[in-house]
């Protein structure tokens, strides 16, 4: 017979309201107590949490910025104005700035609003200390240079620092979160799995993107936020108490402005109260009403944010990443990436940041991929469909139902208990992977890592519970404690080991692309940011010779990006100023006229011409020089440094020498990510 430990002594219960009687009235069932009573306590499972948490991301403190942090926090105007930046934050979309940067409007399919962790941006800004209009026209007009030579710009990367490690300690909040709802709600009866699936879910290596990129706050933020709501939602079905039916209101607002996927608990929380709280389906539809009035309140917030998407963006390969794709392809291509994510989740290697065009080639329904995913989704599916109607199949008072009675589902016999975790770990899984997959919105990349956040939630609710139930079916209690900690060391080690790999990539752009462009060799963002990274660090080489080759890899590098996606404004920009640091003011022109057609709005297009005529005049072409800067007259008729180095350049070439023009060529921005 298995050893039993003595159970905690239990708080008495409050009072059940009388609707919620026949709730109260069913007995709890005890649970097996395998390991220590301590062990079982909340406060000493969340130490182990929080503490692993921590630990697995504490080495991100000495990151910089990398990847959408440019977009988010580097170059966004609103996030350097601090507290006065916030009402634009409020009122405009995510991305309004950068929008603003290229003189262009919403890039992206539905927009993005979710103003909450940008505002947490602006609050850290505030606290840092204001930034003068000087260097934040500077940040946003070039980023920060590759050798820190400003002391703005060490400032700014020393605070980004502290960034990270707010991102580390709000994860950590939220794996406790995490934890909390775990117990209170899917594992009443087993808090060892509870502490299992926080485990698995804390130390699992494809989350480094959330935590090491500081952008992906909105990811920790929506997590966080969709569980104190699950918790308080809970609390008032069982103590009827309206303060936490408003905590739960609130905390559901502030959910989806963290981010979108706050929707899913539409789906998410009657199937809760059905499953865990034994409510009637009427009733759990009923419970649900008050939250459907937190999403019309931000339907209209986003309503008035977001802009239509401009139709040549939906065009751009970088934002629709099935713009060359048939319909047939798109839903294949749709379905076969679906399955990577189930494969990230069982087997997280090798990770990279990037999985936009072409890193994963659009497919038919001739590979073999496509049907393996089809397969495995549909089950999937059918298993949840499955399980709920055997849980809804018996009579009312489900309440009365014990525990202990079986059921079977293809041929296996489970309990009651059963039949709704693995129900509810399937439908939050799915319900947050229909948000990502393309299949209901473009969501403007193929997929991406941090993507699968939220459903792997799921993934560690069923894992946790299956390794738990596995573990139970070795005969001895002591043999299946040691093999359960074996597992769970060994787990964790190893995720350890990758976690903190990982997160040394993430230390900046060049740490990062230089090794992603092993993973995603045909990626044109990876592509482009390593080209981009190799000509920054050509600016501050001192060895002409190094300097040169760097330079060379670097177009070699566009190259490549451009025979991917040959319209590739940013591309043609930056491999311009590449061969002007060569000396190559022919070539450059070349790729900056294919600029000028392709995107002729581009900001300040007069500028890099301008610069072009510089590098002419600097190599002896002064005819060619002259022939440009008349182009940027003819481009900025009030542009006076065109006209005066025109005069200078025609009185040289009549035989009166003049000084040079005053502004050499300028380091080019950043690739657009």
């Amino acid at each position: 017979m298995a050893k039993k430990y003595n159970r905690p002594a239990q708080q008495p219960a409050a009072a059940p309201r009388p609707a919620q009687a026949a709730v109260a009235a069913q007995p709890e069932p005890q649970q097996d107590y395998r390991f220590p009573a301590w062990l079982y306590d909340f406060k000493v499972q969340a130490i182990i949490v929080g503490l692993l948490s921590f630990l697995f991301y504490c080495n991100t403190y000495k990151n910089e910025y990398a990847l959408d942090d440019t977009i988010v926090i580097v170059k966004n105007e609103y996030v350097h104005q601090g507290f006065a930046g916030i009402k634009d934050i409020l009122t405009k979309d995510a991305f309004d700035s950068y929008y603003k940067q290229f003189n262009s409007q919403n890039q992206l399919s539905g927009g993005r609003y979710r103003p909450l962790s940008i505002i947490t941006f602006a609050i850290e800004q505030q606290l840092f200390g204001a930034i003068s209009k000087t260097d934040v026209d500077s940040f946003i007009t070039y980023g920060i240079s590759f050798d820190m030579h400003t002391p703005a710009e060490k400032k700014f990367l020393n605070q980004m620092h502290i960034r990270h490690m707010v991102n580390v300690l709000l994860f950590t909040l939220s794996v406790i979160a995490l934890l909390y709802f775990l117990r209170y709600v899917v594992f009443r009866n087993n808090h060892i799995v509870a502490l299992i699936a926080t485990i698995l879910f804390a130390i699992h290596p494809v989350h480094t993107e959330v935590i090491a990129n500081v952008k992906s706050r909105d990811e920790i933020m929506s997590l966080l936020f969709i569980c104190l709501t699950f918790i308080h939602a809970f609390r008032y079905q069982e103590l009827g108490d309206k303060k936490n039916l408003i905590y739960s209101l609130v905390f559901y607002l502030l959910a989806f402005l963290s981010k979108e996927y706050a929707i899913a608990m539409m789906i998410l929380l009657p199937l809760s109260f059905i499953l865990f709280n034994r409510s009637a389906f009427s009733t759990a539809v009923k419970n649900t009403l008050p939250y459907i009035g937190v999403v019309a309140v931000y339907a209209l917030l986003r309503l008035q944010v977001v802009q239509p998407m401009s139709a040549a963006s939906d065009a751009d390969i970088l934002n629709n990443p099935y713009a060359y794709a048939t319909e047939v392809e798109k839903l294949a291509t749709r379905i076969a990436t679906s399955l990577n994510y189930f494969r990230l989740l069982i087997f997280p290697h090798p990770l990279t940041a990037d999985y936009s065009y072409n890193t994963i080639p659009y497919k038919d329904f001739s590979n073999i991929i496509v049907w393996i995913s089809l397969a495995i989704h549909a089950f999937m599916v059918w298993l949840m469909f499955a399980l709920f109607r055997k849980f809804m199949a018996t009579e009312e008072p489900r309440v009365a139902i014990p525990d202990t009675t079986r059921y079977t589902i293809i041929g296996i016999t489970m309990r009651r208990e059963t039949l709704a975790i693995i129900c509810f770990g399937l439908a939050f899984f799915l319900s947050h992977l229909l948000l990502i997959n393309n299949f209901i919105f473009n969501i403007g990349a193929t997929m991406g890592e941090r993507l699968i956040y939220h459903s792997s939630v799921g993934f560690c609710i069923i894992a946790a519970y299956l390794l738990y139930k596995g573990i139970e079916k070795i005969g001895s209690v002591s043999t299946g404690n040691a093999a359960l900690v074996a597992v769970m060391v060994i787990g964790i080690g190893l995720c350890g080991y990758k976690v903190l790999g990982r997160n040394a990539d993430w230390q900046n752009d060049e740490t990062l692309f230089n090794h992603d462009i092993g993973i995603s060799p045909n990626s044109v963002l990876v592509n482009a940011n390593v080209a981009s990274s190799l000509i920054n660090m050509a600016e501050t080489e001192k060895d002409e010779a190094k300097k040169k080759e760097d330079l060379r890899k670097g177009i070699a590098y566009y190259d490549k990006a451009m025979s991917i996606h040959k319209s590739f404004v940013s591309g043609f920009m930056n491999r311009g100023v590449a061969y002007m640091k060569l000396g190559m003011p022919d070539s450059a022109k070349a790729n900056y006229d294919q600029v000028k057609a392709l995107y002729p709005n581009y900001p300040k297009l007069y500028e890099i011409y301008y610069n072009l005529g510089v590098c002419y005049y600097f190599n002896k072409m002064v005819p060619q020089a002259i022939s440009v800067w008349q182009t940027v007259t003819k481009m900025q008729p009030d542009y006076v440094l065109a006209q005066q180095s025109i005069n200078t350049a025609m009185k040289e070439v009549a035989g009166q020498q003049q000084a040079p023009p005053p502004q050499a060529p300028q380091q080019a921005p950043p690739p657009k990510q």
